[in-house]
């Protein structure tokens, strides 16, 4: 099976900025790009597959041509693609916001919940983000903390420079401040409650919707594990390989390349690579694509060794 470069679905949130077109390249003529979907079969913005053989499909479509033996035998436990991968520019603060369960989602939205992970790719100096209480809460000292406009004072602030990992759980409120661009590891859901959202308005004028009932509903109001879980950086030959995250829905990985390093795409798992730095190739038994920053790649599962030869940092996913 062929290594497949895509193209993302993107998203012109009003918080967005212009540093994937900019900056990294992306084709899109939005006033605003504030995320690219880069690997998604979600209905609100499906990938592409950019080139060869299936030129044009979307990635959902590409894998009913190609069979769901391409995802590999541990994604069988799951009735659709399980994870969702993006870039997200954040010119302004992204609103406060909690993600329900997989139990709560599927029962009140008829979709998946949502645990995610944050790889920082870029921020600007004195960036920060929210993650989780800083204090246990009751439900009804978080509602009023949301109707007073203090909810931020009872919210973990942390501050983030490039390469930093946060691993956000279902029901963990969290926020994305301005001037951070990061890489976001997802399940594939695109269910969000918001909760706090600095009185902004939406393009038709009006206040934006909070979903303030259902994030008292899902919300975990006792601090969250905060500790940075990457593990040590290993050397290997041609770079370094760092873990990074893992989870029932997705294990990713940090590669920082600086000759060829060689990986592997067995039965069990796809390999999604997502370029957050350099430039180089990605050479499979069956083809090779050059990539550079910002590039996403689909990996089929049984594709075999990959070869990745640059000069670049690469976050590698499996499920």
């Amino acid at each position: 099976m062929k290594i497949e470069k895509l193209s993302p679905a993107f998203k012109d949130y009003l918080w967005g900025g212009t540093k994937l077109r900019d900056v990294y390249g992306k084709n899109c003529d939005y006033d605003k790009v504030a995320e690219s979907w880069e690997l998604s079969t979600h209905p609100a913005g499906q990938s592409v597959i950019d080139g060869g053989e299936y030129d044009g499909l979307t990635f959902g479509a590409y894998i009913e041509k190609t069979g769901k033996a391409v995802l590999g035998t541990n994604c069988e436990r799951f009735s659709e693609f399980p994870v969702l991968i993006k870039f997200i520019d954040a010119k302004e603060p992204l609103s406060v916001q909690v993600h329900p369960s997989d139990e709560y989602a599927l029962r009140v939205e008829g979709e998946y919940g949502k645990t995610e992970m944050w790889y920082v790719v870029a921020s600007d100096p004195g960036a920060s983000l929210y993650f989780g209480v800083n204090q246990p809460l009751t439900k009804e000292e978080f509602k009023e903390h949301i109707e007073n406009n203090t909810l931020t004072d009872v919210l973990y602030k942390a501050d983030v420079k490039p390469g930093d990992v946060f691993f956000i759980e279902s029901g963990t409120i969290h926020a994305i401040g301005a001037g951070i661009l990061i890489c976001e590891i997802q399940q594939n859901s695109n269910t969000t409650y918001r909760v706090y959202d600095y009185a902004r308005r939406g393009a038709d004028g009006k206040l934006r919707e909070l979903h303030v009932d259902k994030a008292i509903d899902v919300s975990t109001l006792t601090p969250s594990d905060t500790a940075d879980k990457q593990s040590a950086q290993e050397s290997i030959p041609g770079g370094t390989k760092t873990d990074l995250a893992s989870c029932e829905y997705f294990t990713t990985e940090k590669y920082e390349v600086d000759g060829t390093v060689e990986l592997n795409a067995d039965e069990k798992s796809f390999v999604s690579l997502v370029i957050t730095e350099g430039e180089g190739t990605a050479e499979g038994e069956e083809n090779t694509v050059a990539f550079k920053a910002a590039d996403s790649l689909f990996v089929p599962a049984g594709a075999g060794k990959i070869k990745i030869t640059g000069k670049c940092i690469v976050v590698k996913t499996t499920v």
